[in-house]
């Protein structure tokens, strides 16, 4: 690789649509405003001719049949490539997109890529209760999605309720639960604590679309107004949707960065990155408690970034919920005692979450605490799907140790999917081992039911549930049941398997 062929971030914005302010833009206009903020960022007054790509994350709070495209007719743009990632990619897609323009960068298939992505979910959700404001464009189907049927989780995954977030995660929480050999109650102090350190970087943070500093009591005890979502999550525990923000990157490579006569302090290089998947199915993984392509993806990337984690100063670990924040922790060997802070934003839940795009929000974060203090050597981690897609980035002032060429991680990545357990069994009958569950609850409070995944005599896996509403699943909140044995049958009438626990 030719060494001006670097990537270098040259412009990065962010911006958040207060829920009190008389602005209603939706989210294209978002982006739009951030995009226009990095273009500026960049004090090159004829960037724009230069940018030749076009990366957007996908929008859910409202759609447009070419989101990327009327950007760039609004911007001036004139790009040879439109790229608009699907759904599916979920949360790692910043990162991803991150590292897939530095790729092209270096292989010279772009000069410069900007990529944007945004939600006025608050707006259109709590705000206007879901009827557009005037100002917002008729809602349009994409014409062009990219990965549009990638999906993580088996059909009878789906139907047993496990592609709801909150249900997968809160699974996941009981496995970490399980391996770290806490009981309940010291459990989910272990949580609040961490969250409560997301809450007080929110708290400090302009961007934010909450200020206020939660302790941990507050974040993890159930009321009214912070009601159990599924066990023990809390709604303080979840990704806060409902918000508007955006941000927007422009990445070139270093060449064409000294060739614009940009002052080199406001170069940000990306040291080192990596994208790997875990078994999409969340039955067939042997553990719901760790993260293979984190492990993984990690390694390669400080490898490549010359670092060892001792010398990352900052991070940014994705929070959807508290057990991908525990995942994260276990894979890279962060001690408890480790005073550097898990987050720069204040995390999903406080600093707000705008669905795909939030870890865009985090990298611009990085771009601007390396630009105050060049020392700074910071990671961005984010997921998506269901512990799914993992997507890792390191940031500094200075190139990584490795240039970037194009790193062929195929065989790492095949060495993951190859530990897969066989299809889970659909009707089940006998005893079932749980592997990881949690309880449901009604927006009153009052419990619904459990949901099991466990193993069987025959070493199969399956997903079970309870039947509705039995006093015995109040037990659940205190009563450690992972590494139990119970009865098992399938019910024809319901076609669910049913879990009977004593």
């Amino acid at each position: 690789m030719n060494n001006k062929n670097i990537p270098v971030i040259i412009g990065a914005a962010q911006f958040t649509q207060r829920k009190e302010s008389d602005q209603t833009l939706d989210p294209l206009s978002l982006m739009v405003k951030t995009s226009q903020m990095a273009i500026e960022d960049t004090k090159v007054n004829d960037i724009v001719d230069f940018i030749d790509a076009v990366y957007m994350i996908n929008i859910i709070s409202w759609s447009y049949e070419d989101a990327p495209g009327l950007l760039s007719k609004r911007l001036n743009i004139k790009p040879k490539e439109k790229v608009y990632f699907s759904i599916s990619m979920g949360g790692n897609s910043p990162q991803l997109m991150v590292n897939r323009a530095a790729k092209a960068i270096v292989k010279g298939t772009h000069r410069c890529v900007l990529i944007t992505g945004g939600e006025a979910a608050y707006t259109i959700g709590k705000k206007f209760k879901n009827i557009p404001p005037k100002s917002w464009p008729e809602r349009r189907e994409p014409k062009y999605i990219e990965e549009k049927k990638l999906g993580y989780l088996s059909a009878f995954e789906r139907k047993n309720a496990l592609g709801w977030p909150p249900i997968a995660y809160s699974m996941f929480e009981s496995a970490v639960r399980a391996f770290s050999g806490r009981n309940q109650e010291d459990h989910i102090a272990y949580i609040g604590e961490l969250y409560e350190r997301y809450s007080k970087v929110a708290s400090e943070n302009p961007f934010s679309w909450t200020h206020k500093y939660l302790k941990a009591e507050e974040i993890t005890t159930p009321t009214k107004d912070n009601r159990y979502i599924t066990f023990p999550y809390t709604k303080q525990m979840c990704a806060n949707n409902f918000v508007d923000q955006s941000a927007a990157v422009i990445i070139t490579s270093q060449e064409i960065a000294e060739s614009l006569k940009i002052d080199p302090n406001d170069l940000i290089y990306l040291m080192g990155g990596a994208d790997f998947k875990n078994i999409g199915e969340i039955t067939r993984r042997p553990n719901l408690h760790d993260s293979p392509a984190i492990r993984e993806g990690s390694k390669l990337a400080l490898e490549q970034a010359g670092l060892t984690l001792d010398e990352i100063n900052r991070f940014d670990f994705y929070s959807c919920f508290p057990s991908m924040v525990e995942i994260i922790i276990k894979e890279l060997g962060i001690k408890k005692d480790d005073p550097r802070n898990l987050t720069i934003t204040g995390g999903l839940p406080f600093h707000g979450g705008p669905l795909s795009a939030y870890s865009l929000q985090a990298i611009v974060e990085a771009v601007n605490l390396i630009r105050s203090n060049p020392s700074l050597k910071v990671m961005v981690l984010a997921n998506g799907g269901y512990n799914s897609g993992e997507s890792i980035g390191i940031y500094g002032s200075t190139p990584g140790k490795t240039p970037w060429e194009i790193r062929d991680d195929s065989k790492i990545q095949q060495s993951i999917l190859d530990k897969a357990l066989p299809k889970a069994v659909e009707k089940a009958n006998g005893k079932l081992t749980i592997d990881a569950y949690t309880i449901l609850y009604s927006r009153t409070g009052g419990i619904k039911r459990g949901i099991f995944v466990g193993t069987l005599e025959n070493g199969l896996r399956t997903v079970a549930i309870t039947r509705e509403e039995l006093p015995i699943l109040s037990t659940l909140e205190t009563k450690e049941v992972v590494g139990k044995t119970f009865k098992v049958e399938y019910d024809s009438e319901m076609d669910r398997n049913i879990v009977y626990i004593d």
